[in-house]
């Protein structure tokens, strides 16, 4: 079983502005679920995990859980919400609610002490007492607010998005693995092995660019916390979706063992969001 625990999945004219930046030409178009299972079909991947793309609104919630419930392999949905003005509560009555196992802000776009305020600290409490992850995509100068909301909330299951967005173009490795290993140190942070290939040099990354950061990610979290995601269509400014998953198996080939490939492939992802089960094969027994 090989699960994608990240993707998005958007409509281009439905609010997506970020998408108008030149650079991002090659993925401004809509991206439907039907062009999602043929990239699944062709890569063998049978779950997936879709997370909310920067609309910021509740709307895109209902949207993307609509998707869920139409499409058997999305197994899990992590939508948007606000930390400091919570309205998740409002999902659980859409179609679709029964896949909603997480929830993310675009704590990137907000300064680096966002982490620390009280308010937000209040309703990331909320999102865990729910039984919700909360994904936090961050730049590297927040990742040390994400360490320190992780251990002021240690009931609460953290999911590091694309490994905290190393700056792999100009080679600043060494500051964001001290930044990690912190983040890491929490046991209730888990980290995806995602949006890597983004990070580094879109026309000329080579897999040895990545291959330090993957290898930190793995003495670090270990496989048990780590989980493979795909970051498509975002993943196509700098490589295609087979590729992507082709790259990151060669770079955990240190992983010796059946059962440390599959946590990284699957197994994580499924205990880490809880993924629902139903007629598409995903259990978990520690769902609730």
């Amino acid at each position: 079983m090989l699960v994608d625990a990240h993707h998005h999945l958007w409509d281009v004219d439905a609010g997506y502005d970020w998408l108008d930046a030149p650079e991002l030409a090659p993925i401004r178009r809509t991206f439907a679920p039907a062009d999602l299972r043929s990239e699944l079909a062709a890569a063998g991947v049978s779950h997936t995990v879709l997370v909310e793309g920067g609309r910021c609104d509740a709307g895109e919630a209902a949207l993307l859980l609509a998707h869920a419930a139409e499409t058997p392999e999305i197994a899990g949905v992590v939508a948007w919400d606000d930390p400091a003005a919570p309205v998740f509560t409002a999902y659980r009555d859409l179609a679709g609610a029964d896949r909603l196992v997480g929830l993310r802000a675009q704590v990137q776009a907000e300064d680096a002490g966002y982490l620390d305020r009280p308010d937000v600290q209040a309703g990331l409490h909320r999102f865990g007492a729910a039984g919700l992850a909360f994904d936090l995509v961050v730049r590297a100068d927040q990742l040390p607010a994400a360490a320190r909301a992780a251990a002021a909330l240690p009931d609460v299951r953290f999911v590091l998005d694309h490994l905290g967005k190393p700056r792999i173009r100009a080679g600043l490795f060494e500051p964001w693995r001290a930044a990690v290993a912190d983040l890491a140190a929490r046991p209730n942070v888990a980290a995806k092995l995602s949006g890597l290939v983004t990070e580094a040099d879109w026309e000329h990354w080579e897999p040895q660019d990545l291959r330090p950061y993957v290898e930190a990610a793995l003495e670090l979290f270990g496989p048990e916390r780590l989980m493979w995601g795909s970051d498509w269509p975002v993943c196509r400014l700098a490589a295609d979706y087979s590729q992507v998953l082709s790259v990151t198996q060669d770079l955990v080939s240190s992983l010796t063992t059946p059962a440390e490939r599959a946590r990284v492939f699957g197994s994580t992802a499924v205990e880490v969001y809880r993924l629902v089960g139903g007629g598409n094969g995903v259990q978990s027994p520690r769902r609730h």
